[in-house]
């Protein structure tokens, strides 16, 4: 190779570690459903957060101060449902969810849960844990987080 040669080889070089470089400083944007910021009421926290094409979900119960169902399947029906919900929010599915933990206040609900829980799925289950927790706010049985990635 030529001195000339391999100065425009170095050059080359140059311009495609610093273009590549600069992309993968550039953040992903954010998107946030349901906001909440310190100068607001209410809870501390956000609905969700999306960051690319990833979707972060807060958890959500499915009883409320004054709103316990009367049995485990009543309220996996209705934390699901918020969650669906919040999804939907972010033009997404339950079927674009990849994991999804759920807190339970027993878990003798796990198979009460689990009825529900297949119904809402259209495609492929999302990686999952079914961790008992102890009591839950509100006396809540369920309380379901999740990250989604758009398919």
């Amino acid at each position: 190779m030529t001195t000339r040669s391999l100065a425009t080889l170095a050059v080359l070089l140059c311009l495609i570690v610093g273009s590549a470089g600069g992309a993968a400083a550039q953040a992903p944007t954010r998107r946030y459903i349901d906001p909440k910021t310190p100068e607001g009421t209410g809870s501390p926290f956000s609905g969700a957060v999306m960051v690319g094409n990833t979707l972060y979900l807060s958890g959500q119960l499915g009883a409320g101060a004054n709103n316990k169902p009367e049995t485990a399947e009543l309220e996996a029906t209705a934390v699901l449902n918020n969650v669906k919900a919040l999804l939907a929010k972010a033009d997404m599915t339950m079927d674009d969810l990849v994991t999804v933990t759920i807190f339970t206040s027993n878990t003798a609900d796990y198979a009460a849960f689990n009825t529900v829980y297949r119904t809402y799925f259209t495609k492929e289950f999302p990686a999952r844990a079914f961790i008992g927790a102890g009591p839950l706010l509100f006396g809540a049985r369920f309380e379901v987080q999740g990250v989604a990635v758009k398919r």
